[in-house]
């Protein structure tokens, strides 16, 4: 395996601990995913049992996922194999913008199971400094899905292949359980990060100071609404809520008046109208209505509209099929970025595997 450039992959930097500069004190920060991007990062589907019944419906829509980014950015696409690559690589054959990287993963959620990627505004910066990798640990959700080997040695590849800095963390977590609007605020959820089966021995004061090291972050939202019915990942924020501009979040709603999922929701409605920041300032906060009640095999599925994705020219969106749900939908998002497209693609099926867009892609900032 080799970095981008053909030359031999280098070590990745050592793991953060204490004493050592971590990337909050160089200057980094994660970026808002709507800022330009230099690529978007999938690893392709081929584990059978996340999809039982219904894998030969993915490669379809994964494919279809792969061109629409490739037509306004680069696509990176971890293959599992060598035999893997070779097929990625004939069915992407005269798509310019898709590069295959053999990055071998249990799973394709790379959202979790990636690196998460922070920058620095500062112009001057060496090029290659410019970007650098977060390597969480990884353990599959809280450990619900073994094996996961393989996937907690996904960012180190990534940082490797590109060519960039890597920051290993101690913290358990994942690149679902993390929105941030860019200008230091990060949202997430204590039943994902606070978790026992993610962080037993840390406390909601030392996972802050962490991830303000790790993202340069510096204030918090912890929304008290827990996962959507149906969802595995303990209540990832990018299911939930997300930013979508200076000041605006977008949030999940019920419009079914007997949804189960309607406490958690609003309890999150209520505790974003509510919340101020450090300056006083509030939230302009907009209902994303949920989409009717999916479900396969008698089991209700996590779909959500907010599990959209934002690249640099259009805005990915899961659809399922309930054409007045996911027109509404569409619109809803669709208004706020104005300068993109937005596509909407078909999740029917994708959702059986209990997740949609955001959850598969993975965006590297320019």
């Amino acid at each position: 395996m080799r970095n981008e450039d053909g030359s031999d992959y280098a070590d990745s930097e050592p793991f953060v601990g204490t004493g050592e500069a971590t990337p909050a004190d160089l200057d980094y920060r994660m970026p808002a995913e709507w800022r330009p991007h230099r690529a978007t990062w999938l690893s392709w589907p081929h584990n059978v049992e996340t999809w039982p019944g219904k894998f030969e419906m993915v490669e379809p829509t994964m494919d279809r996922v792969a061109r629409v980014l490739a037509e306004t950015e680069l696509v990176y696409i971890n293959a599992h194999s060598d035999k893997a690559l070779r097929d990625l690589e004939q069915r992407f054959e005269g798509v310019d913008r898709i590069r295959v990287c053999l990055i071998p993963t249990n799973d394709a959620w790379i959202r979790d199971h990636g690196a998460t990627f922070v920058s620095k505004a500062d112009e001057d910066a060496p090029v290659g400094e410019r970007v650098a990798a977060v390597d969480w640990r990884y353990n599959a959700w809280g450990g619900k899905y073994p094996p996961w080997d393989l996937d907690d040695e996904v960012p180190r590849a990534m940082a490797d292949f590109l060519g960039v800095p890597c920051f290993r963390s101690p913290l358990h977590c994942e690149g679902g359980a993390l929105e941030v609007d860019g200008e230091g605020l990060l949202m997430t959820t204590a039943s994902c990060l606070l978790n026992p089966n993610r962080n037993p021995a840390w406390s909601q004061p030392e996972v802050e100071k962490h991830l303000r090291a790790m993202l340069g972050v510096d204030e918090f939202i912890w929304l008290p609404g827990t996962e959507l019915a149906g969802d595995d990942t303990d209540g990832h924020i990018d299911n939930l809520a997300r930013f979508v501009g200076d000041g605006v979040v977008l949030v999940g709603a019920c419009v079914d008046a007997d949804d189960e999922n309607g406490v958690a929701t609003d309890l999150n409605l209520e505790y974003l109208r509510k919340w101020r920041s450090q300056t006083g300032s509030a939230f302009d906060v907009r209902e994303l209505p949920l989409p009717r009640a999916l479900y396969y095999n008698a089991r209700r599925l996590p779909a959500s509209y907010a599990n959209f994705y934002i690249a640099n020219d259009v805005v990915i969106v899961p659809t399922y099929g309930q054409p007045d749900r996911d027109d509404a939908a569409i619109q809803i998002i669709g208004e706020h970025f104005p300068g993109r497209g937005v596509a909407g693609i078909d999740c029917t099926d994708l959702i059986w595997g209990l997740g949609a867009f955001h959850c598969l892609t993975q965006q590297v900032p320019a």
